[in-house]
């Protein structure tokens, strides 16, 4: 089993995983202030990405779990956007997402699921509801006095990209999820100004954003394989 599990991940992979979580543990000590939670939700974050560039739906069931995490930690900064996009629509969508990958495998039997292609028409329509969904948000952001109002919609844009890539097993997701972490580092940057205990959080995010470009190079790569697997 462990040996199994050792070849799963290459070694790039396994560096990048092992960085990643003493990274985490290391700033959550010398800055984090939420103790445990937000080290678990960092941890946890950290390796449903690995596990999601490796297209292994797992990834999207710590995936949930961490946007119950998330959302708390937000929650105790008012950032209401990052809490209701996180419970309301990362969350469930990240659910629906693993729900999609084990119905949609690139074989049978294995823990790796079928990378999709949206066409021009998809595209619209998925550009024209996330306009509509950040218009909606923005006026529920503004009712409930959410902290940085700007980045916290351009936050929930970004985010609703991501998890309906994610949904339609689109090698961009991850993309959209590096952007969303650029935003989300100029979110709690300014946080930090005001507690620098959030730090950590910055960190966490700068962490998720390497992880996510290595989700886009690892997608892009398995697309090229399985074309060619499928190809007579």
């Amino acid at each position: 089993m462990l040996r199994k599990l050792n070849n799963y991940f290459t070694t790039f992979e396994k560096i990048l995983w092992i960085g990643s979580l003493v990274l985490i543990t290391g700033s959550a000590v010398m800055f984090g202030k939420d103790g445990i939670l937000s080290v678990i939700a960092s941890l946890i974050g950290a390796t449903s990405l690995l596990l999601n560039a490796k297209g292994n739906p797992i990834g999207q069931a710590l995936g949930v779990i961490f946007s119950i995490l998330y959302a708390i930690i937000s929650f105790s900064f008012a950032y209401y956007g990052e809490m209701i996009t996180y419970l309301g629509l990362t969350g469930p969508m990240a659910l629906a997402a693993f729900i999609s990958w084990i119905r949609n495998p690139f074989a049978k039997g294995k823990a790796e699921v079928k990378v999709n292609h949206i066409h021009r028409g998809e595209v619209l329509f998925m550009f024209i509801l996330t306009a509509v969904v950040t218009v909606v948000f923005y006026f529920v952001l503004d009712f409930f006095n959410t902290a940085n109002l700007i980045p916290s919609t351009v936050s929930v844009t970004t985010s609703f990209l991501a998890v309906y890539l994610t949904f339609r097993r689109n090698r961009f997701f991850a993309v959209a999820y590096a952007a969303n972490d650029i935003v989300l580092i100029i979110l709690w940057s300014l946080a930090a100004l005001t507690d620098i205990s959030y730090i950590s959080v910055v960190v966490c995010f700068v962490i998720f954003f390497v992880n996510d470009i290595y989700g886009f190079v690892s997608w892009s790569a398995m697309r090229k394989r399985q074309a060619a697997e499928i190809q007579p």
